[in-house]
């Protein structure tokens, strides 16, 4: 049995405990917050054992294997700082940190302690998307020439949301464009280079970012984020042999079709049970069942290589969270 604490309430928080319900052998045991009542109340809701009103204490918690830390990503490096040091295992939500230093610190701590650290970006564990880089490492499309992927959402937030608040990390790169940026990264790796614009917005944060990776293999990566409107959420991949499409939300699919060149379109399907934070938990327990030390589905250079591109993009558009 591998035994669950959550550092935070909010709503993500709540999806991954529904979520923990599916895992075979996982057991919630604990939450934390800075407050008890907030504790209580979502060790009430979930079947939590016990409830901290401290970070400190749930991660002195010894009875935790590990600890799923959702705090908005302001509070990233703090928290899981905190349960890194106090030896306990952290899944970390997405964007790590706010940049790539802090989040590098993250990953140096974790391994001089020696223990386990893994970026929740849920998007690689699905096993949808392992399926179709399975396609693509086959050769299912040849080589792959292009990417491209969107993730706006409509708004408008007002003025005090945290979406627009610039010293928490506000706007819509880290909240949204991680997806598209990730997903490029996972197909295609390091850019060779990167372009970016962006609409800012009155409190310095971006509103509506364009970005394009370019790789000296001669393909290139057209991704956007926003929050001025709502987009399709799709992406596709080109390749010289053929195409994958991805539908809403790219992911977190319930389907992919590949077109083969020449061929009929061929749809691969999967049941959409949860919220689809299952699987990360999975691998989670998978890794520390093995006795590893990081994920060989979401190493820590792709959490640091994807962190390094967001500080390119960033300083490309002009916005500072400092």
């Amino acid at each position: 049995m591998t035994r669950w604490g959550i550092l935070a309430t909010g709503h993500i928080a709540g999806q991954f405990a529904e979520d923990l319900r599916l895992v075979p052998d996982a057991e919630l045991v604990a939450v934390g917050s800075r407050t008890a009542e907030s504790a209580e109340r979502f060790a009430q809701r979930h079947g939590a054992r016990r409830a901290y009103a401290s970070w400190a204490e749930l991660a002195a918690d010894a009875d935790l294997d590990v600890v799923y830390v959702a705090t908005p990503h302001a509070a990233h490096h703090a928290a899981a700082l905190t349960c890194l040091r106090a030896g306990r295992a952290v899944l970390l939500e997405k964007p790590f940190t706010l940049d790539s230093s802090t989040s590098r610190e993250l990953v140096d701590t974790a391994r001089d302690a020696g223990v386990f650290l893994m970026e929740a970006m849920w998007m690689r564990t699905n096993p949808l998307i392992r399926r179709m880089c399975e396609l693509l490492a086959d050769g299912a499309i040849g080589a792959v020439t292009g990417v491209q992927a969107d993730f706006g959402v409509a708004g408008p937030f007002p003025p005090e949301h945290r979406m627009r608040a610039r010293t928490l990390g506000g706007g819509a790169l880290l909240d949204l464009g991680v997806y598209p940026v990730s997903l490029a990264h996972l197909l295609l790796g390091v850019p060779d280079q990167v372009r970016a614009w962006a609409k800012i917005s009155p409190e310095l944060v971006d509103e509506n970012t364009g970005i394009v990776l370019g790789y000296d293999s001669g393909a290139v990566a057209t991704l956007s984020c926003g929050m001025v409107g709502a987009t399709p959420l799709v992406a596709s991949i080109t390749g010289t042999g053929g195409r994958i499409d991805l539908p809403t939300p790219f992911f977190r699919p319930g389907s992919f079709t590949l077109h083969r060149a020449g061929a009929d379109p061929e749809t691969h399907t999967a049941e959409l049970v949860g919220n689809g934070y299952q699987y990360e938990a999975e691998e989670v327990q998978r890794c520390l069942a093995a006795g590893l030390r990081e994920s060989p589905l979401v190493p820590h250079a792709a959490t640091l290589e994807v962190m390094a591109l967001l500080d390119d993009i960033r300083a490309q558009i002009g916005v500072d969270y400092t």
